[in-house]
């Protein structure tokens, strides 16, 4: 008697997400752009020169990573879940990839070895990410521990293993074929930047477009739902860590491109930026919808304001302490969005 009930629930369930994933929430998209358009003028009110081609250009080389990584954290948060070891991932990767060029290119090689080599490592790298995201996708799937705390057991083990192995130094030797893709432009658009829009645009049509995608809200929406509409939970949790590990994959070659080096201690300060883009780009901090396009609006947004408050000379410290701040803020608006929304009359509402 009580199956009928829970049946309607899921096929609501599934409409709505369905509808949602189709619109892209463009009324939250627009109120991005138009506090993005506002920052940039508010700033070149101030700062001459902050609105030019110089201006976009640093924008272009400094997003990548950042970007990078905030899609790797999105695909988890989409499920009501969390991945604290991106960073982890992504520098470990980074290591392996550089000691494997270090390591296995000779001083005087040719071209023919250093791309072999290179080839390699690329390889290895990527093995490494596919594995730690199946293992982490496996214990968060068969073990019912929260995500925070397999990822953040996973974080320090790999943080762990990656200073004792290096004693806390950058691998560095990083040949100059490799270290071009972080200089290297085309049509005035660095290659870096246009492999964020590239693995932005795939993660978006995986998870608006396809049946994981569908199940990954479901699952963040509602996991008994998306049980009882013959979803295999366990086997998609897996596959989206193991996409955002391979994310992570893609954002340790921007990083060993950027910076000539490897380290275990790089871009830490990342993490609570990454969590911040995403919930600032419309993802619900308690799972079931996210979008690249409003990942990336909230990415150029982040990026102008910490530009601002670099010229004009505030403070590192001061500047992750304001990122606290919104991110409270933001997490704030988004769990009482359903009961401000109830508020509003159904004309400001727009269809269903």
């Amino acid at each position: 008697m009580a199956e009928p009930p829970v049946l309607y629930n899921i096929n609501s369930s599934l409409a709505d997400l369905m509808a949602r994933m189709r619109t892209g929430v463009p009324g939250a998209h627009m109120g991005l752009v138009i506090l993005l358009i506002l920052l940039v003028a508010g700033f070149s009110l101030f700062i001459p020169n902050f609105a030019s081609i110089g201006t976009l250009q640093s924008f272009m080389y400094q997003m990548p990573l950042l970007g990078l990584l905030s899609l790797a954290m999105m695909a988890p948060l989409i499920t009501g879940g969390l991945n604290l070891a991106i960073i982890a991932t992504t520098n470990q990767c980074a290591l392996l990839m550089a000691f494997t060029m270090q390591s296995l290119i000779p001083p005087a090689s040719g071209t023919g070895t250093a791309i072999a080599v290179i080839a390699l490592a690329l390889v290895a790298g990527l093995v490494l990410c596919l594995l730690i995201g199946f293992v982490t996708g496996l214990l968060i799937a068969y073990t019912g521990v929260h995500p925070i705390l397999i990822t953040l057991g996973t974080k320090s083990l790999i943080d762990g293993i990656s200073i004792y192995l290096t004693r806390g130094m950058a691998l560095s030797g990083i040949p100059d074929g490799f270290s071009r893709i972080g200089t290297t432009t085309m049509v005035g658009v660095p290659m870096i930047f246009l492999l964020l829009i590239v693995v932005a645009v795939i993660v978006s049509l995986i998870l608006r477009r396809t049946a994981f995608g569908v199940a990954c809200a479901m699952i963040g929406s509602n996991i008994e739902a998306a049980r009882y509409s013959a979803i295999d939970t366990r086997r998609v949790l897996v596959g989206v860590y193991v996409m955002s590990s391979v994310i992570c994959f893609f954002a340790a070659l921007v990083m060993l491109a950027t910076f000539n080096s490897a380290s275990a201690d790089y871009a830490q300060s990342y993490l609570l930026v990454t969590i911040l883009a995403a919930v600032l780009g419309g993802v619900d901090p308690f799972g079931g919808f996210g979008t690249a396009g409003g990942l990336m609006l909230a990415l150029a947004i982040l990026q102008v304001i910490s530009s601002g408050f670099n010229q004009f000379g505030l403070s590192n410290y001061l500047t992750v302490a304001i990122w606290g701040g919104i991110l409270i803020f933001v997490a704030m608006v988004q769990t009482a969005r359903p009961y401000l929304m109830g508020l509003l009359p159904t004309r400001f509402l727009g269809p269903k």
